[in-house]
């Protein structure tokens, strides 16, 4: 029976950032299945990965929301390098996914992403996106196809969000990623975010890696370097260190195992 474990990525301790479930496998499986074992599950995101036979990768691996598969997702992935480094696998870890091959490397004692870029684009501000967020935007944008992101006046602004899910989940957008600069003499944080998704069945994510693709760039350009420290803003909270390199963002934290058991399927 296959294995499990949940895992809190962006966290060094436990009941923090975001859990997702992980199963490493060692063979192909039936789409049907892994999604209903993902809505078992219930968590923003599990994780299946397996070997493959690839010159350019040593793993396949795909993420599932209790209701969709996705084409990236981050936190699944750093709490998938964080299974394989439990499991005794050496990195650094190679994954073919639909957003190509990401690599995961050990580097100063934490887990180093490397994702591609989305830096985001001005667009107009959707009809309905003040009232859906219950705050005014001051700057709108789209990184990549689906992930609109929306700067806020300030910390406080972010942090006091109560939003209309379901007047959210009506936009064209995987995800809403919301946020603002720290507050001044804030340590630890060059901005603050949350981000919600109730399209793909996440009403608001802990802690999102694939939305500081977006984040990285953006803050990077307003701020003038290319190192940038986060923190997302939900209630569990997490951290994450970030580097901007041009086409890519390299994306840096913790993780910790809380779970592990068998699947009776």
């Amino acid at each position: 029976m296959p294995e499990y474990r949940v895992i809190d990525a962006f966290t060094d301790r436990p009941l923090a950032g975001n859990p997702a479930a992980v199963l490493v496998l060692d063979d192909v499986y039936d789409d049907a299945w892994a999604q209903g074992v993902a809505a078992e599950f219930n968590l923003s995101e599990t994780a299946f990965v397996r070997p493959v036979d690839d010159p350019g990768a040593d793993y396949e691996l795909r993420w599932f929301t209790p209701t969709v598969e996705i084409d990236l997702c981050g936190h699944a992935t750093l709490a998938t390098a964080h299974a394989l480094v439990e499991l005794g696998v050496p990195g650094p870890y190679r994954f073919t996914t639909r957003s190509g091959v990401l690599t995961v490397a050990e580097r100063d004692g934490r887990l180093w992403m490397d994702f591609p870029a989305k830096p985001p684009v001005p667009v107009p501000a959707p009809d309905g996106l003040a009232g859906a967020l219950g705050a005014e935007p001051l700057w709108v944008g789209l990184g990549g196809a689906d992930d609109l992101l929306v700067e806020v006046a300030d910390e406080a602004t972010v942090r006091g969000l109560a939003p209309d899910i379901a007047a959210l989940g009506r936009l064209p957008y995987h995800l809403v990623i919301v946020t603002a600069r720290a507050q001044e003499g804030r340590e630890g944080a060059d901005f603050v975010s949350r981000v919600f998704g109730p399209r793909v069945g996440v009403p608001e994510d802990p802690v999102t890696g694939r939305a500081h693709t977006v984040l990285a760039p953006f803050w990077a350009e307003r701020l003038g370097r290319k190192e940038l420290s986060a923190h997302q803003a939900s209630v569990r909270g997490g951290d994450l260190l970030l580097e901007w390199r041009g086409d890519r963002v390299i994306i840096g934290g913790h993780a910790v195992s809380v779970a592990r058991g068998e699947l009776n399927l």
